[in-house]
């Protein structure tokens, strides 16, 4: 029973991780068309370091055991041992744990003392129980026999003699000859009618076989492939491909013979440089990116079904300001694929890797996904001049130095505060778990970032609502000396308005006392024979007025007398002592004597009410 790290493979994939198998390495014959090491990359795999990470809550670990016909689902932080997962494997399985033999380590075996952290473990795991000493009982052995091989994962080493060329492909027991037979003509560009095998057991009779049943060997098989020759050379010897066991002719091949139509089958699969029957994944010399990234994301679903990445429909500067501008909190990576029609691995990788469920989830959860078709040249070098714009020219020369076998490529870009840094190039020969394994590398290094930003941005934004307080409060100080001295420029100006108004009134008043005044007949001079009469009126400060009037003057002249000395007629009234009357009530036409003020006479000056 092997460990099947992110649930249950697809029908159609070609290839899965290996987990706990480790693939013997390439002969040298191969060595030669192997794709260089990322190490050698101008882009290396960052492994983050934990003492680098910002600390976190603990993170937790799931488990799913299979005992037999049993299945337990645990759930345990990374910082728990091996031996405590078995202690409680003791209590519910009933198993001593000095009896049991835990395994699906992707590692291989591990002692009871190890840290789970110290394994590197993805979030999902399954292991399974063995125990020896303890004997099956007799109904459920076979049954739980098969149920375990059908679980392991079968590490294939199949040779391509043609291309001189070792592949290491993990494949589940589940999976049939005939589906492993499809995923080769993927990687060799071999039909599956066209290939001629060596190294399947005699019980592989049908393709339509598990490989748990097949016969194959466990954990390892070693199988070699070749084109079976063509009819006319069917009866010459060829070096080839000696002691062949089996010839494949399965009805699951949908292709016709390529050779009925003088096609050759690299045309039919367009891994050759003549033009291909699948229509291309993005348009030629297309002037408006988002339609060359709608009419991408339409040929990929038609491709390899609607189950994929979410591709973000844009330019590859508006996906940069998606991912790296908005705020810390919201930020994500950038992860650039690029196809190539004219490799053999981009059937392989699209349908496996990029629209395996695990990598569609995770991608669409922490990514802003964006892709272009280098197979055209024109498409080639608008990419080449886009990266070089946005993440300068040396991104631009590493994607030049990747061969076509070598493609599609996946980077993984990171946003920083001064530029953006590409973590990662995973290249199309990955695997589910490496490619996996990878994009949580990068995802670690970019939280750690992320917090930090959040930190930064958390403390730039309390200084700035600080300054817009203290600017607010400014704001308001000056609102109200603003007011404050408005209210004082108005009663100031209010105060100058009322005594211009009084200077007026008293430049008034005092222009219509002088022309009272100069109006007054003169006074007549106290001469025998004239009616003359003499009065005296007492202000109201005290002060008396006195003043020669002819008898036969009129009340109007008296008072414009008493108006001339600043007491206006429409202010002041005049009044006689005794018996006390208001000569200002009285017709002002009438003289003095009619009033009987004549020869004399005390008046006084009272304001109206």
């Amino acid at each position: 029973h092997q460990a099947n790290l992110f649930g249950p493979p697809n029908q159609s994939e070609a290839a899965e991780a290996a987990t706990g198998v480790v693939a013997p390495p390439p002969s040298s014959s191969s060595s030669s068309s192997s794709p260089p090491s990322s190490s050698g990359s101008a882009f290396c795999p960052i492994i983050p370091s934990s003492r680098h990470i910002v600390e976190r809550q603990p993170r937790m670990l799931n488990f799913r055991v299979e005992y037999r016909q049993r299945s337990i689902e645990l759930v345990l932080e990374e910082g728990s041992t091996v031996g405590e997962i078995k202690q409680i494997l003791e209590t519910e399985l009933g198993v001593p744990v000095s009896k049991m033999q835990l395994k699906g380590w992707k590692s291989g075996d591990v002692s009871d003392s190890t840290v789970l952290r110290s394994l590197h473990l993805p979030k999902n795991n399954s292991l399974y129980v063995l125990t020896p000493d303890i004997a099956p009982t007799a109904s459920t052995s076979q049954n739980s026999a098969l149920q375990e091989s059908l679980n392991q994962n079968f590490l294939l080493v199949i040779s391509h003699r043609e291309a001189q060329r070792d592949y290491s492909l993990n494949f589940p027991g589940s999976r049939t000859i005939q589906e492993v037979k499809r995923n080769i003509s993927d990687l060799t560009n071999i039909p599956v009618r066209h290939q001629q095998w060596e190294g399947w057991p005699a019980s592989a009779s049908d393709d339509s076989m598990t490989l748990a049943v097949s016969g194959i060997s466990y954990p390892c098989h070693h199988l070699s492939v070749c084109r079976r020759s063509s009819p006319a050379n069917a009866q010459e010897p060829t070096e080839e491909c000696p002691d062949v066991h089996m010839i494949s002719d399965s009805e699951g091949d949908d292709f016709e013979d390529a050779s009925e139509f003088s096609v050759d089958d690299s045309e039919m699969f367009g891994m050759g440089s003549s033009t291909c029957r699948k229509s291309p994944m993005m348009p030629e010399n297309s002037e408006n990116e988002g339609d060359a990234l709608l009419h991408f994301t339409a040929e990929f679903s038609t491709r390899y079904g609607d189950i994929h990445p979410m591709f973000f429909i844009g330019s590859l500067e508006a996906a940069s300001q998606e991912a790296f501008y908005g705020k810390a909190r919201d930020r994500k990576l950038l992860a650039i694929y690029l196809h190539n029609d004219e490799s053999v691995l981009s059937n392989v990788f699209c349908s496996q890797m990029m629209c395996a469920d695990s990598i569609v989830s995770y991608l669409s959860q922490n990514f802003i996904t964006w892709a272009w078709d280098v197979t055209k040249e024109a498409n080639k070098a608008r990419l080449l001049t886009m990266c070089t714009r946005h993440f300068g020219s040396v991104v631009a020369q590493t994607i030049r130095t990747y061969k076509t076998d070598q493609f599609p490529l996946l980077l993984i870009v990171m946003g920083k505060r001064t530029s953006n840094e590409v973590l990662n190039v995973i290249q199309g020969n990955s695997t589910v778990d490496e490619l996996m394994m990878r994009l949580m590398g990068a995802m670690e290094i970019f939280t750690a970032q992320q917090q930090e930003d959040i930190k930064d941005e958390d403390e730039r934004e309390a200084r700035e609502m600080v300054k817009r307080e203290q600017d607010e409060a400014y704001r308001l100080s000056l609102e109200a000396d603003r007011k404050k001295r408005e209210a004082q420029e108005r009663e100031e100006a209010e105060q100058v308005r009322l005594e211009q108004m009084r200077k007026e009134q008293e430049e008034e008043k005092e222009a219509i006392r002088l022309s009272l005044e100069q109006a007054l007949p003169p006074e007549p001079d106290d001469e025998p024979g004239e009616q003359i009469s003499k009065l005296r009126i007492r202000t109201p400060s005290g002060e008396f007025l006195e003043r020669r009037f002819l008898g036969s003057c009129k009340l109007q002249v008296l008072f414009d007398f008493v108006a001339s000395k600043g007491y206006p007629f429409d202010e002041f009234k005049l009044l006689t002592t005794f018996p006390r009357r208001n000569i200002t009530q009285l017709d002002p036409g009438s003289t003095l004597l009619e009033a009987k003020l004549f020869p004399q006479e005390t008046l006084f000056l009272e304001a109206k009410e």
